[in-house]
């Protein structure tokens, strides 16, 4: 692989997103660093065969993401991560490309437990009988997968979206479906690897289902936030091992999604 990614960008893609996966999964992996000058145009444009119009259209994409900057008689400059729009599916994608870190795995876990446990209080207060039907759905789906088996932690990552659809707050939902694809790979990190994790794992589940359709906001709170620090405590041990994640499907039976 040449060190803007090229192997990376899939053909079929329309080209200035093909260019900008490239230029990002370069960006994000450190290839190209804070402050650095990226290639002149005609250095891009020799190098992916594409018209003035449509790397100028992928510039515009990075630099709508926090990615870059682009100021005259400068270039276009790589911005401090600070910048970058971690909660963009495409960065976040990105990121787990080039590969996880305990960094990552911490300020993931940090988001989401300031999140995540609120939005269970708020779903024992205002879920519906659809919603309870999908945490328990997912649930059962949990329970049926050994851990190892993607669907597993396919069902994993529903449950945890259904959570969010279930708090009826359209910014927490909006939150837990902006960060769907780094949970699609802490999920499958932090799947339980032997049969007395697997069932504490979907009973801790079970748990936080059961105490919203009790309504019973502080227990939801608890057991949500006891399934967060149990899988990070999962995932930071398999980035140890693998801190190359790989990236994966997730289209989970269980997940209702909101149709607007």
């Amino acid at each position: 692989m040449d060190e803007l990614g090229a192997e990376t960008v899939p053909r079929h893609a329309p080209g200035h997103a093909r260019v900008a996966r490239a230029l990002g999964t370069g960006i994000v992996a450190g290839r190209y660093r804070p402050g650095d000058v990226l290639p002149g145009e005609p250095v891009l444009l020799a190098r992916f065969g594409v018209s003035r119009t449509v790397l100028r259209e992928a510039i515009k994409t990075l630099a709508g993401k926090g990615l870059i900057e682009t100021r005259t008689r400068v270039g276009t400059r790589v911005r401090e991560r600070a910048a970058w729009n971690l909660f963009d599916r495409d960065v976040l994608a990105w990121t787990i490309e080039a590969g996880i870190d305990a960094r990552f795995l911490g300020d993931l876990a940090e988001i989401r437990l300031a999140i995540e446990p609120a939005a269970a209080a708020l779903a024992a207060a205002r879920r519906t009988a659809s919603d309870l039907d999908t945490l328990d759905a997912c649930v059962a789906a949990m329970r049926a997968a050994p851990g190892l088996d993607p669907a597993f932690a396919r069902a994993d990552v529903a449950f945890h979206l259904a959570l969010a659809e279930a708090s009826g707050n359209l910014f927490m939902h909006s939150v837990g479906a902006v960060t769907e694809a780094a949970l699609d790979v802490l999920f499958h990190l932090s799947r339980p690897t032997d049969p007395q994790a697997h069932d504490v794992a979907w009973r801790t589940h079970a748990a936080i289902a059961a105490a919203i359709r009790a309504g019973d906001g502080a227990a939801a709170a608890a057991a949500t936030e006891a399934a967060v620090r149990d899988g990070l405590k999962n995932s930071a041990a398999a980035v140890e091992r693998a801190p190359h994640a790989p990236y994966p499907e997730a289209s989970p039976p269980c997940t209702r999604r909101n149709p607007t």
